[in-house]
């Protein structure tokens, strides 16, 4: 199975790629201000499954995608060609502990349509910090989260899970593990890129 992990800066995709790995691959190549500066590729058996993992860099919570800079849009862009042919799934990493605007919204919005518009039919939305919602079910947080996270959560086909990346229970991979298979399952397949859609090279 091959998954990317897309989402804004510090939104915990390096804990994801731990969780679901079972292991701290993820923490070792990070950019000078601590946070991943470019694609990072990771492989390991979970669940019984040879699992790929590649954490595109994030973007800034409230920045367009026009503020982001070239190279970081062109390294989301060419993570999903790290694990050819494609992966099964992109899961937007969202941390439950953030409240979630339309500014948040819209630059989530422009930031995975980099990818193009049928991205959305092979993303599934991961709630991370999972350990913060105390006694508030996942489901009572995107009812209480306001239009802007639900709009995300409804453009994902509703589908979404959340982890608690403090956690090593492997049952919660196992769950996401078959959300995804589900996903794929509808989808006949896993997500390419159309070439056309691929980000031009940097002007020197």
């Amino acid at each position: 199975m091959r998954i990317v992990l897309l989402g804004n800066k510090a939104a915990g995709k390096t804990s994801s790629g731990n969780t679901i790995l079972d292991t701290k691959e993820f923490s070792k190549e990070f950019g000078t201000s601590g946070i991943t500066a470019e694609c990072v590729k990771r492989e390991g058996k979970t669940a019984g499954r040879h699992i790929t993992v590649v954490e595109a860099p994030g973007w800034w919570r409230n920045y367009t995608v026009e503020q982001t800079p070239e190279r970081d849009k062109q390294e989301i862009v060419l993570s999903v060609s790290l694990c050819p042919p494609g992966p099964h799934a992109l899961l937007l990493n969202i941390r439950v502990i953030d409240s979630f605007t339309e500014t948040h919204r819209k630059a989530v919005q422009e930031h995975v349509e980099l990818l193009g518009e049928k991205v959305w039919s092979h993303t599934t939305v991961l709630f991370t910090y999972g350990d913060q919602l105390g006694d508030t079910s996942i489901q009572q947080h995107i009812e209480s989260g306001g239009e802007a996270l639900q709009w995300i959560v409804q453009k994902c086909g509703n589908r979404y899970h959340v982890v608690d990346n403090k956690k090593s229970d492997g049952g919660q991979v196992t769950e996401l593990l078959e959300k995804i298979q589900k996903m794929v399952a509808g989808n006949r397949g896993c997500f390419q890129l159309n070439e056309s859609m691929e980000f031009p090279p940097e002007k020197s």
